[in-house]
């Protein structure tokens, strides 16, 4: 039986330019991904994933303010299908959900999370099961997933299960020319609900809410990616329920709809290998761009803009100079933030 050992290092050092907070600066770790892959029989395998993260909530934050290590991904797997068309898998524990880690193929996670990750519309790992199906001639795959729905930072807390679905098509994948064989379309679906406030009832109000509150999110990507570029946009939006007044009889308890909705579009370029293939010199060139309306009913939103260098200072190790700006467009959902990033990621 074979061992294999991996991981991903990456952190910042962080200097604030808004008018709130200048000049408040730091260095940060921000994440350390250890992975140990085994096999576990005939083609069955298992995967575990370290987190090391830095503790901020209370009131943990109490008893100790720096970095502790946690479980992201813990999963076993079985690859019910190996054939030369169509290939399958199936996975149970903790695992990636639907969307999150494949738009992680075509951006950077250790600039920043992923558009709807960062805008809270769900986590990128949690407690389930999930199954994927490989296409044939390799035209993209399809995928299933069974989750908890708090995500992995957090046990489950109620009866509900959140289900997703992702089809990613690969249309050109024979193609030879990159630009059109990298393209990418994805399609996900995610139907979720959470339990009521009110689920255990109590002293002085109108019985106990069993029913969920809807949390279901869907969206489309595209994407094309090479050695050279990776360019991506999307487009997400959430249907949640909430829940209004204290389930008395003076104060009824109601339920409000909101909806909210993200776009987003980034590129990522090596201007002198596109000019010319044979260069070697490695700067890359970055750019983001992100919509969030955190309720379309109402006005409020915020855009947020990356833009940067990167350089590589060998094949698995990234340094990056960036500023990233986050800013009101309709009311105030959000603080100005401006930051200016150094970021590097160590593979291994």
């Amino acid at each position: 039986m074979q061992l294999s050992f991996s991981g991903i290092l990456f952190g910042s050092f962080q200097y604030r330019t808004d008018q709130a907070a200048r000049a408040t600066n730091r260095f940060e770790l921000e994440r350390a991904y250890l992975n140990f892959r085994m096999p576990a029989g005939d083609r069955t395998s298992i995967r575990v994933t370290t987190d090391v993260y830095q503790q901020q909530r209370s009131p943990e934050d109490s008893y100790y303010r720096g970095w502790s290590v946690r479980a992201k991904y813990a999963y076993i797997q079985h690859d019910y299908l190996n054939g030369k068309e169509w290939t399958g898998y199936a996975r149970l524990g903790m695992l990636n959900t639907v969307v999150i880690e494949h738009i992680e193929s075509f951006w950077p996670r250790w600039m920043s999370q992923v558009a709807i990750e960062r805008a809270g519309f769900f986590s990128s790992a949690d407690l389930g099961l999930s199954a994927q199906l490989g296409l044939p001639r390799k035209l993209g795959e399809v995928i299933g997933v069974i989750t908890n729905g708090p995500g992995y930072t957090s046990r489950e807390t109620d009866r509900f299960k959140d289900y997703a679905a992702r089809l990613s098509l690969t249309p050109m994948s024979n193609a030879t020319t990159p630009l059109v064989k990298s393209l990418t379309l994805s399609f996900w679906g995610y139907k979720g609900a959470i339990a009521s406030r009110f689920v255990a009832g109590g002293a002085g109000q109108s019985g106990s809410v069993n029913e969920g509150l809807s949390r279901d999110r869907y969206g489309i990507f595209a994407g094309v990616r090479d050695t050279r570029f990776s360019l991506g946009a999307e487009f997400a939006r959430r249907e949640d329920e909430g829940e209004t007044g204290a389930n008395t009889v003076l104060s009824p308890r109601a339920v409000q709809d909101s909806t909210g909705s993200v776009r987003s579009a980034f590129a990522m370029v090596r201007p002198l290998q596109l000019r010319n293939p044979k260069s070697t010199v490695p700067l890359g060139l970055i750019a983001r761009w992100d919509k969030v309306s955190p309720n379309t009913s109402a006005d409020p939103s915020y855009d947020l803009y990356i833009s940067g260098i990167t350089w590589d200072l060998s094949k698995r190790t990234i340094l990056a100079l960036d500023y990233q700006v986050t800013v009101p467009d309709n009311g105030r959902p959000v603080p100005v933030n401006k930051t200016l990033f150094a970021h590097f990621v160590a593979s291994f």
